[in-house]
């Protein structure tokens, strides 16, 4: 066992998770204006933006699915297809380990949410269940960008604030480990991807109030998520690093492929985004079949769901029930067809 090799790659592996997480708060940032706004019209529309948000890397997309259902813009079907969508912040360690599958499997979840959204707001009606009325949730708040971000970038560069300094040396350091070879992806996109996501991330930062560095870059996606990132994706491959061959554990896979398949769907009841990464792990070592990375992606929401709960309970509960039951049955199918 390799304690710096590993110590490496969960490095370089959550490295790029922080550095996507920075661009992807840019992007629901900067739409959210528009999101109020695309949702009027045909019952569709709740599906496919709710949908779309939750295939989005990370939790921003179903927080905002959230707001949007607990203040009555979208149903009880869109949030459902929008827990579908979402596979929480194993998305970013999957673009980094498989990105073709697994573009691929968010374009699946993106399809499930939208067909099976639909369906649940079926089911909804024949059992009488109706959304949430009383909720007033302001969990999720999203401040605008500065617009006069050059005027910004040039004033923070003149006169930094201390967090603005402690943030420069944080990404300069980090490109100088990417970039000098300290933290080394095996591929060399992977070392260019990284290089241009960091350096966007710092002009954000530079070019962003202290209020927006301080709550959504530091207090958020640093505090919140990359440090749980790291010690769960560390956790995962040190543990992993001391199962035999793969070859012997492919064969007990095999043999109990069922049982790991069932407590794939019910660990994604779990609001929670590390326990999963077992099967992003375990995929990309070849050890399980899509299917079982499926129903796990399909059933789990990351932290999406916490939000929720402060909410509604009850309608919690409902949606995780709904999403188990689907998950198991698209992945059953999958299963069944060798898949």
């Amino acid at each position: 066992m390799n304690v710096l090799a590993i110590l490496r790659e969960a490095a370089t592996i959550t490295i790029f998770v922080f550095s996507m997480m920075v661009f992807v708060d840019w992007l629901n940032v900067r739409s959210r204006g528009r999101m109020t706004q695309a949702l009027r019209g045909r019952k569709w529309r709740e599906y496919l933006l709710s949908s779309f948000l939750g295939s989005t890397p990370g939790c921003l997309g179903a927080f905002m699915n959230v707001s949007l259902y607990v203040h009555g813009l979208i149903g009880f079907g869109a949030i459902v297809g929008g827990m579908i969508a979402t596979s929480g912040d194993e998305a970013y360690i999957m673009l980094s380990l498989f990105p073709g599958k697994a573009l691929l499997l968010f374009a699946g979840l993106f399809v499930a949410g939208v067909l099976f959204g639909s369906l649940a707001d079926l089911i909804a009606k024949w059992l009488k269940i109706k959304p949430c009325e009383e909720c007033e949730l302001q969990a999720v708040h999203l401040e605008e960008l500065d617009e006069k971000r050059w005027e910004t970038l040039r004033r923070n560069l003149h006169r930094p604030s201390a967090l603005h300094i402690l943030f420069l040396l944080l990404m300069g350091t980090l490109l100088l480990a990417v970039g000098l070879g300290g933290i080394h992806p095996e591929e060399s996109w992977m070392r260019v991807t990284l290089v241009i996501l960091l350096l966007f991330g710092t002009f954000l930062g530079l070019s962003s109030s202290e209020h927006y560095l301080k709550d959504h870059i530091i207090d958020h996606i640093l505090r919140r998520h990359t440090l749980r990132v790291f010690l769960w994706t560390f956790g995962v491959l040190l543990i992993m690093s001391f199962l035999p061959n793969q070859e012997a554990v492919r064969t007990f896979l095999q043999a109990h492929m069922l049982w790991i398949f069932l407590f794939a769907g019910l660990l994604g009841v779990i609001p929670e985004s590390g326990p999963h990464l077992i099967f992003v792990m375990m995929f990309a070592d070849g050890l399980i079949p899509f299917s079982v990375l499926f129903v796990s992606s399909f059933v789990q929401d990351g932290h999406g769901m916490l939000p929720l709960l402060s909410a509604s309970v009850r309608d919690s509960l409902r949606v995780k029930a709904f999403n188990l039951v689907f998950g198991l049955a698209v992945g059953g199918a999958l299963y069944l067809a060798g898949l």
